[in-house]
């Protein structure tokens, strides 16, 4: 009794791993790739285009005795160009670094009339190239980007001067060709549609040094003229993306 028990119990052991052996292994599951988080950090280029208004005011030195008369006018055209920077994200704080440069069709008038003799002076004013080195300090939701920009700007500024004397009938003209320093200050939103490309929606205020022109040599009885120039700016842009991602 107690062989043909023994011999039971050996029987079912391997009837039990023969259908174990039968039966699909359990595989461990694949490993799930984490998926990349998107960062702001790393190179970029870009082009912009957007419209600028602003507005001039000047003042005209003329002999002594004579006090100083206000010149006023308004600036206005579009500008277009390109950007280059560099970005590092902490968290959720992006600081950066951007120059850029445009070509504008931005143009000015300004002037007087004599309220006494009914003379004119008046100058146009044509800014033909316009750039900027400005730092960026943002907030990042994610792939959205809000930051606020501002550094050092320049302008070459092409002006022509127009005097007529109505008491002489006389008519002087003068030209001038200027690059001008200033500031700009502005703020904007940007957005990563993919790891590479984004776009932004940006505005800036810059004002430059005044443009000090010696007219005596042109104008009789008048001396020089100075006109500070200051305007706001709105401009798109999109930028490819380089870098950590």
């Amino acid at each position: 009794m107690k062989n043909v028990l023994l011999s039971s119990v050996a029987f079912l052991g391997l009837t039990v791993g023969a259908v174990a052996a039968d039966l699909p292994s359990r595989m461990a599951p694949a490993p799930v790739a984490a998926v990349p988080v998107f960062t702001w950090t790393g190179f970029y280029v870009g082009v912009q285009a957007g419209y600028a208004w602003g507005d001039s005011s000047g003042t005209m030195t003329i002999p002594t005795g004579v006090l100083p008369f206000t010149e006023d006018g308004d600036f206005d055209g579009f500008v277009g160009g390109a950007h280059v920077g560099y970005n590092v994200q902490f968290g959720s704080i992006v600081a950066g670094l951007e120059a850029d440069v445009e070509g504008t069709g931005i143009d000015g008038t300004f002037g007087r009339i004599s309220p006494t003799t009914g003379s004119t002076n008046i100058g146009d004013s044509n800014i033909t190239v316009q750039g900027s080195l400005r730092a960026r300090l943002g907030f990042a939701f994610d792939r959205a980007l809000i930051y606020a920009t501002g550094g050092l700007a320049f302008a070459n500024f092409e002006t022509d001067y127009a005097f007529l004397d109505t008491t002489t009938g006389g008519r002087d003209t003068a030209s001038f060709d200027d690059t001008e320093w200033g500031w700009t200050l502005g703020a904007g939103v940007e957005y990563a549609f993919t790891n590479n490309l984004t776009a932004r929606l940006e505005y800036r205020y810059s004002q430059f040094d005044d443009l000090s022109h010696d007219l005596t040599p042109v104008f009789t009885g008048r001396t020089s003229n100075d006109v500070e120039t200051e305007f706001h700016t709105i401009r798109a842009g999109l930028s490819s993306k380089f870098g950590s991602y």
